[in-house]
């Protein structure tokens, strides 16, 4: 989608990124034209199934992908200007942590099992700043307090299997904001929480947000998450975003046939207890040969034969909404007597 809601000054500007991954016998094209761009002190969602490229284009972002099988073919990702693709990886080891700061799926695998999770705090703030032992340790506590970590000083010597789900994820956030960072890309932070605990990281990320002034790129498969904090979505399928704009116009005037079958895949308002949800037949396609139409056509009940025909450009419904779907009328009509379109309209 090279089409995109204008944001002055952003923070973080993606331009028509693609991405390949290349070994001998094949060549999966995992990212296509994706454009997306972040604001100062706004969150900014990707959202869709398992597969559809949204951790991919983060870690294509950090620089942490293997140089050997993945190629970047096209588009930049600029942060305040500076593209970090064509930053050398000295000087992106710079940036990680300090700029940009990154929380992963998995706290436990991400957390390294033999230290405190004090001394691994510490560790990234005498990575990124001149400090002591000592002023590491006192910043260390500081984070975790921010990130409301009960008795702190405590847990400043534990390990991260002496902590519960919920604070390793805290402790994650500690982390990555521990050097004050521009923008923080959360990559599914509330995975494998329960739903208490998934409440609290949300509201934390959010009054960072506003305490702060941080910018924030949230991955997640949920649009519950979505709906509660996010400014902006970004619908992504196959390696393209096909759908983008405002969380609230969203909601209420889906216009793409994948977003509609998202919405609709959740428990309506209305919803007992044994209603059956409703899904998306079909799968993801294979990444492996270009597709040149819509590439959710063939699991799309509003499909036709011309959208396998190339997509014209993408367009705009509204104020900041794009859609890449040319049956965006027929989606938004059937779409209106949806029980969560109708809660947020």
């Amino acid at each position: 989608m090279t089409s995109r809601a204008p944001v002055a000054d952003p923070v973080l500007d993606v331009r028509n990124l693609s991405l390949e991954f290349a070994d001998r016998d094949k060549v999966t094209f995992a990212l296509d034209a994706v454009s997306f761009s972040v604001g100062e002190g706004e969150i900014v969602s990707l959202v869709g199934e398992s597969g559809c490229g949204k951790s991919v284009t983060a870690m294509t972002i950090m620089g942490l992908l293997p140089k050997h099988g993945a190629r970047v073919t096209s588009g930049s990702a600029l942060l305040r200007g500076r593209d970090l693709l064509q930053t050398s990886e000295r000087e992106m080891r710079r940036i990680r942590g300090d700029r940009i700061g990154m929380i992963f799926q998995d706290p436990m695998t991400s957390l390294n099992p033999v230290h405190t999770v004090g001394m691994q705090i510490s560790e990234t703030i005498r990575k990124h700043r001149r400090v002591s032992r000592r002023a590491a340790e006192k910043r260390a506590l500081e984070m975790l307090d921010l990130v409301r970590i009960p008795d702190a000083a405590s847990r400043l010597r534990a390990y991260p299997h002496e902590l519960s789900g919920g604070m390793r994820q805290r402790v994650m956030i500690a982390m990555a904001l521990a050097c004050d960072p521009e923008l923080l890309i959360a990559d599914e932070p509330t995975t494998a929480l329960d739903v208490t605990v998934q409440a609290q990281v949300l509201d934390l990320i959010a009054d960072l947000r506003r305490d702060i002034g941080m910018s924030v790129v949230l991955i997640t498969h949920d649009l519950g998450v979505v709906a509660g904090v996010a400014d902006r979505m970004m619908v992504m399928y196959a390696g393209r975003i096909v759908e983008q704009g405002p969380t609230e116009k969203l909601f209420a005037d889906p216009a793409h046939g994948y977003t509609a079958g998202l919405m609709r895949s959740l428990p309506g308002v209305n919803a007992r207890m044994h209603d059956e949800l409703r899904e998306i037949p079909g799968s993801v396609p294979r990444l492996d040969r270009k597709i040149e139409g819509c590439v959710f056509a063939p699991r799309c009940e509003f499909s036709s034969q011309s959208c396998l025909a190339p997509l014209p450009r993408a367009q705009e419904r509204a104020q900041g909404h794009w859609t890449r779907c040319i049956h965006a009328d027929a989606v938004c009509e059937a779409m209106s007597d949806n029980d969560i379109v109708r809660a947020w309209a």
